[in-house]
This record gives C-alpha cells, structure tokens and sequence, in this order.
C-alpha cells in the first residue's frame, strides 16, 4: 500500500509544482486561471499520451495523432509561498494550500470559498489490491450531477456508481450499473452555497464513484474515486456556475460536433429491415414510400448490422465490411436511391471480428488486432495465432486495437473499401465497449508503448469515430461527417452523436432515460438521445408509445429504433389511432429545426447541452437541485413531459428567474404565470406541456419542413418575449459540407432590449447567405397593442382585419387572442432594427 502522511518538500519547477510527500509526488499545475491539474504519480514515470484532451500545457506521445485538434497553451501565473506548516500556491484566480503535516490539499475560489479539500491520510493511497484511491470531502447538502451516462436519477448523492462500459442489453434505467459509457467527471454542487466545481479523473482505467455513501466516524464526510490503475489524474474545474464548468470541461475535452442538419431529423431504424431474408433494399424502401404517404418527415436511417450478414462456414454470420446481396443487390444503386430521397444512411459496424470472418487472414496481416497477453497458454480458447479471442456476435471473435497507428490506417482503408465507396457517408459505430474481451491483460500497442486492454478499452470508441470522421473526409471531400456510436470516454462529443444503448421498453425507461440525457448534456455531451419506444421488449402500447414520441421530439438524437420481442416492429403509425398525435409531434420537431440548429451550433462553440437540466438553468434556485424529468431547450423552452401511464394533470414548478425576470407562459395559450411556483396544469393525450421565459426568443420554420438536409428554411417565424432582455444567434450554413470551418455560416445575432420602446436588432456575420426569405415576428405583449412598428426608419402598415394582415406581404397585427403582435415583412439584406413603440396615445386628446 502506498499512504501520503505527511509533506517532505514543495518544489517550483518549470511550469508545474511538485509536492514530496513521504508516499509518492504529487506536482499540480496552473493549467488556466480557473483550472488546476492535480496529479499523484503512483505509476512514476510519468508518461503524457491523453487521448482525450484538446488543450495541454506539456508534451504528449498523442500530439501528432491529434494534430489540429489539441492546443498548447502556457499556464497561468502563480507563485509559492513556502513555510513550515503549509505552502500556498496563489493564482489570480484560485489559492492552492498544501497542509505538511498531515497532508491535504485544500482549494479556495477567487470570493475564498473552500471549493476543494482532500481528507487527511485518505487522500492520496494505493491499496493492497493496487487500485488508486483519492478522498474528498463533501457536505450532508452537496448535490453531484454527471458521471457521463447513467439510470437513476440526476442527482447520484449518497450513491454508488461503477464505469466498466459494457453492452448493458435491456437495461433497467432506473438501477442498471453501469451502462455505455465511461465518462469520469462530475460536478459537485454545495446545498449551502449554491458553488459548484467540476472534478474530471483523466484516467482510463475501470473506476468508481462512492458520492458519500460509505461513512466512517474518524473522518468527515467524503466521497471517493477508485482506479483500477493508472495515476489519480485529476483536473479540479472551478464554477461557480455549472454552466461554466461544463464550457471550461469542454476546453479540456473538446466542444461537441457540428452535425449535418439531417442529423437532427427524424433518424429511422429498426433491426427488421435489415434482417428479412432477401431484399431488404427493397423493404426499406417501402417504408419510405409508407412514410412518405402518412406524411411523416425524415432524414435518415440507421442501418442495422443483418446488411453484413454473410454465409460463413459456421451458417449466416455478422461481418463488418460484407454485404449480403441477397438483401442489399447493389449497394451503390441502393445508396444513391436512398440519397435521392434525401435518406442519410448510416450502416452498423462493428470493431470485433469473427474467426470465420473471410477477410480476417488479410486483417491478420494487417496486424489490426489486440494481441494476446503474453503469459497466456496458446492452446487456450482465449488464443489465436499470437491475438486475443473474445466473446462476439455468433462466436469467438478478435478485436482491432485502435491504440496502433498501423491498425487506424488499415481501418480506414477497410471502411472506404467496404462502405464509402459505394456512397455511404455516414457510420454507426457500434458494441465498442470490448467488454466482452475476458482477459484484461490483453495487449494493446498504446502508440508504441504497451498496454493492457483493461486500461484502454475506454478509448477505443472514440478512436473508432475520430478514424470513420477522418475516412468520410479523406474519401469525400468537403461532406460533413456523421458518426452514430454507442459507447465512448470523456471527449466523445467531439467525434459522435451517441445514443443511450439497447433501452428496455416501458414506463419507466420514458421516465429515467431523461435523467440520463440531462447527465450527458452536463458532462458535455450534447449530441445525445435514446431509442423512442423502447429498443428490446414487447411493442409499445399506444399510450406509451404517444408519450415516448412527445418526449422524444425534444432530444437531440430523434430516432424511433426496435427490435421486439413480440414479433412487431415499432413504427409511429402502429396505431392508426394515435397517427396524427405522433405525427403532428414529428411536425413540431421539424418546425424547432432553425432552434434545435442554433443550439447545436451554440454546443458546438460553447460546450453548453441542448437539452439542459434545471439545476443548470437556473443554478439560483435550489427548488430544482433534484428536478430531472422537466428541462430546458436551451434559454428559451421548459418542456415539461407527461411521462405517467393515464396522466390527467401535470404538475409543472416554473423556476425562478431573477434579475427582473419573473413570468413564464404557457406555450399554446400564452396564459402568463409568475416563477417560483408549482402549477397544475390538465393534460390528455394530445398535451406536450411548454413554457415560455421572460426573454424567450425561438426561431420556427414557418412552413413545415419534411427534410432538413434538402430543404431550406425560407420563412422565419420569431417567438420573442420583450418584458427583459435577451439575445440569441440566430445559425445557418449548408449543412452538408465542412465549409462552415472556413466562415461559410451566417450568424444573425437577435438582441432584444425590453421597454416602452421595444428594440429588436439584426446583425450578421460570416460569408453565408441567409436562406430566410420572409420573417414573422410573434412578439408576445399582453398589456397592449402598439402605437407604431417600424422597419429600421420605415414605419409599417397597421392591420385591424386579421384575413388583409395575412393577404399582404409586409405590416403588423394585434391579435386579441394570443396577446401578441404579429409583424411580418421581407428578411432585409442588411442589418436592421425592428423598434416596437407601446407608448401611451390619448386617442381622444390628440
């Protein structure tokens, strides 16, 4: 065992502090103002080789593999000031004290609050099993929130959780530990205070969270993190704001994607399709056809692996990189068909291959598999040729180690060969946990320097979407990639849209699957979701399915994906009696595409979710701390899902907004409500409970759009609450093409000033032309109508008769029964100013 009692010595070095205590060193660095790097070297030597940070102050083995993606950066100013109780590391912004004798590392925040401390000879230890162990200590109030993705509730204080990523089939979505992903960061929110700061182990090994659920009366209240190996690597991320601490975790890790606008749409799929005995092209064109008649809109499918399933002497076996032309007769005819239609495919492949695979001699060759432990015996099952066997799809398979520079070159190579080249451009990684590979000693190439693949197998899903993004571009130029995957480690947002695995169908899925998303978005992922309907299980009722669709609309990943258990395949028109309620939902989404697109623009810049929890909204308000079925999309929208079977009222808590901003609206009816209550508001099926905020300003198509990729959004509709102020940016590009990286986007920045004189400008940026024709601006004002609309120096045409409003081409309109004022006119080609005068007017005395 290794115990860090006490301090030896503090050393400034370079650009880094080392503290000598009689257990091991432990160095911290300045890596910003507001981010401290702590690690503890169990491990001795040191080595820098991330694969999941972006920004560094030190050289790393990866630098050349992440080339264009991380930054060097020096680290901020600090100084030391050294004595015989404690050394204090001071910097501008954050006060490091180093307590000697016993040893603990205590961090104040820039007001001198205490953000961070270790427990006394807890802190620092390696036990007798090896794993390492870091303590620290938290309060009976504290609130933890994160941890990549989880079931259960939001908030995980008092909890125990495990990240061992793994093919979590069916999973329970309340209790399952763990699920997909391996994401070890999480913010730790004082009940207290209302501060928040963000812990990220940069570590890849197995580890677990204990969040205050053990206790032990020799010390304070703790929580601890466990490694199976590896240093403890931690970046201490300092708030107060969540919202800061996810953007400033992202700087670390990397802003989520920008994803092509088809990405966004409804993403269809189900295992079905692709397993009928032949013709599967075909099929999956008839449910095109079918949805296009029912009046369903659509951009995408997710192909499933049954593509891939190929005659093996061991019978019909799964392989990566095979089609099955009996299902698929011409993939490149089959592709171009389904771009034509404005279908963005993305076909499943897997990185496990099986030993009846007909290209595994040549993948052999290409040495693109993780090796077998050494000490192993070669007549072993887990043996084969000089590589490791594992559990697969059908059998024993190998799996390809994307820790080797060799084996990432030929991957690409094998999916330009056998996808891109027939016209994909889009991949769905998938069942890239390796947790079926039994023998973690395992060897995997970590760049040249050895490893094991139980201290590596967190990464290998994003090295698998970084290397099928990398392969779109080489092989198509300027298309935008879109990689689908199912697990991933902390930076995964940077390369994927993922998905919350094989979901169980049922109620509670619906209920406990928002919790997960939520905890992604404030682990900074953005780009996230899970299967509508529920994936495994007996089909949905109708009741459950209606509500799972409404909820669904509002995730980032749409898609509606199944493989039942009953013989049936989910699809939104199942049940003619609820068609039109799934359907018109479906609409809505496509109707928020301008919104949803902004925001996933606004993630990508900022690091900030999409679908955002309460807790971080509106961070002042301690009534919503544990709230995690209603969220937010983005500032503007609460959505607050019906998610009980038979529901009759929904109760809503509007949160409080502060700063003057103390009114929520109801969606449909624009009925004003003050913040800081708890509403009951009746629902039946057809009710998607929404709310609008003070300062809501929310971009809508204006007329409905049936695909994102092919069709442009011509008519602007704004949704603008001018009783406070509030901004937005407005985003547009092509949405197909990485042009946007060299400034072809436009960005129209909306600043709204509140007031008698309400002032709504427009000012954009970027090389893009805008593609909005016409705009509609809804301008809710319950009090009264205005006296005078201008257009920048140009006053507009005053309507009383709503039918000539809508007849002319520019002019305004006070609706009595929404209390809004409708204006509408053509989009100017330069910057302008709507100015909306509510001044008092004695009509008599004039």
């Amino acid at each position: 065992m290794k115990i860090c009692y006490t301090v030896r010595e503090v050393i400034q070095r370079e650009n880094y502090y080392a503290a000598v205590t009689d257990g091991l060193e432990i160095r911290i660095w300045f890596l910003t103002d507001d981010i401290l790097r702590i690690r503890a070297g169990f491990d001795g030597d040191w080595d820098e080789a991330s694969y999941s940070l972006v920004m560094t102050a030190w050289d790393s083995r990866t630098d050349e593999l992440f080339d264009g993606e991380r930054r060097r950066v020096e680290t901020a100013p600090s100084r030391l000031t050294d004595s015989a109780e404690e050394a204090v590391l001071q910097g501008s912004r954050l006060r490091v004290v180093i307590h000697k004798n016993p040893f603990f590392i205590s961090v104040f925040d820039r007001n001198g609050e205490l953000i961070h401390e270790d427990i006394p000879e807890l802190g620092y230890r390696e036990d007798s099993n090896r794993r390492r162990i870091h303590t620290v200590r938290i309060e009976d109030e504290d609130h933890f929130y994160g941890f990549g993705e989880m079931a259960g509730h939001l908030d995980k204080a008092q909890s125990f959780l495990r990240m061992s990523a793994g093919d979590a089939f069916g999973y329970d979505a309340e209790k399952t530990d763990p699920l997909y992903k391996h994401i070890p960061f999480y913010i730790r929110l004082s009940g207290k205070s209302g501060t928040a700061v963000g812990y990220f182990y940069h570590n890849t090994a197995e580890c677990s969270f204990d969040l205050g659920k053990e206790r032990r009366n020799y010390w304070h209240r703790y929580a601890s993190y466990t490694a199976d190996a590896g240093d403890i690597d931690l970046f201490l991320i300092a708030g107060p704001e969540i919202r800061s601490i996810i953007s400033r975790y992202t700087d670390l890790t990397g802003k989520s994607v920008l994803l092509p606008k088809a990405a966004l749409g409804y993403l269809a799929s189900s295992m079905y399709y692709a397993e009928l005995p032949e013709n599967c092209d075909e099929g999956i064109m008839s449910f095109l056809d079918t949805a296009k008649a029912e009046g369903f809109p659509m951009d995408g499918f997710h192909l499933s692996s049954g593509y891939c399933a190929v005659d093996t002497p061991a019978g019909l076996k799964r392989c990566s990189f095979t089609w099955n032309r009996r299902r698929f007769k011409e993939p490149a005819l089959w592709f171009s068909a389904m771009e034509k239609r404005g279908i963005l495919v993305s076909p499943n492949v897997k990185p496990g291959m099986l030993l009846v695979h007909p290209l595994l001699e040549q993948m052999k060759k290409d040495k693109l598999f993780v090796r077998a432990d050494p000490e192993i015996d070669p007549s072993s099952p887990g043996y084969h040729e000089g590589f490791a066997v594992g559990t697969w799809w059908g059998g024993k398979g190998l799996f390809t180690d994307f820790t080797s520079p060799e084996a990432r070159a030929h991957w690409k190579e094998y999916l330009k060969d056998g996808l891109l080249s027939y016209g994909c451009k889009s991949v769905w990684n998938d069942n890239c946990e390796y947790d079926s590979m039994t023998d973690k000693d395992a060897v995997v190439c970590f760049e040249g320097k050895g490893s094991t693949i139980g201290k590596l197998k967190a990464v290998m899903p994003n090295l698998m979407c970084k290397l099928s993004n990398e392969a779109i571009t080489e092989y198509h130029g300027n298309v935008r990639p879109y990689s689908v995957c199912r697990s991933g480690y902390a930076g995964i947002q940077r390369y994927a849209q993922v998905w919350a695995g094989d979901n169980a169908t049922g109620w509670d899925t619906l209920k406990y699957n928002i919790a997960t998303i939520l905890g992604m978005g404030l682990s900074g992922v953005a780009n996230q979701g899970c299967d509508v309907g529920g994936f495994c299980g007996p089909a949905p009722e109708a009741e459950l399915l209606v509500r799972w669709v409404q909820n669904g609309i509002f995730q980032p990943r749409f898609s509606i994906h199944s493989t039942n258990t009953d013989n049936t395949v989910t699809e939104p028109w199942m049940y003619s009696s609820a068609t039109e309620l799934i359907r018109s939902a479906i609409r809505f989404r496509y109707r928020l595409s301008p919104y949803f697109y902004s925001l996933e623009a606004r993630a990508a810049e900022t690091g900030l979710p999409i679908m955002e929890a309460l807790v971080s909204a509106f961070q002042n308000d301690p009534a919503v701390y544990r709230e995690d079925i209603s969220f937010m999309l983005g500032n503007s929208l609460l959505v607050a899902n019906v998610v009980e079977k038979g529901q009759t009222v929904r109760d809503v808590y509007l949160p409080k907004l502060g700063s003057g901003q103390e009114y929520w609206y109801d969606y449909e009816t624009r009925e004003r409500f003050e913040a800081g209550q708890t509403i009951h508001v009746p629902v039946d099926l057809s009710s998607i409970p929404l709310f609008i905020r003070s300062g809501c300003i929310i971009p809508l198509s204006g007329t409905q759009l049936m695909n994102l990729a092919a069709e442009k959004v011509r008519d602007l509709e704004l949704l603008l609450v001018p009783d406070s102020d509030a901004s937005f940016t407005l985003y547009e590009d092509d949405g197909v093409s990485n042009s946007y990286r060299s400034g072809c986007y436009c960005k129209t920045c909306i600043d709204m000033t509140a007031g008698e004189q309400t002032a709504i400008r427009f000012t954009r940026s970027g090389s893009y032309p805008t593609d909005v024709e016409n705009v509609l601006l809804d301008v809710l004002h319950r009090e009264k109508a205005p006296f005078t609309v201008m257009l920048g120096e140009r006053a507009l045409e005053h309507f009383l008769y709503r039918k000539k409003f809508e007849e002319a081409e520019e002019g305004w309109y006070y609706s009595q029964t929404k209390k809004s004022v409708l204006i509408k006119y053509r989009n100017p080609e330069k910057d302008y100013t709507v100015t909306i005068s509510f001044e008092k007017f004695d009509l008599i005395g004039m």
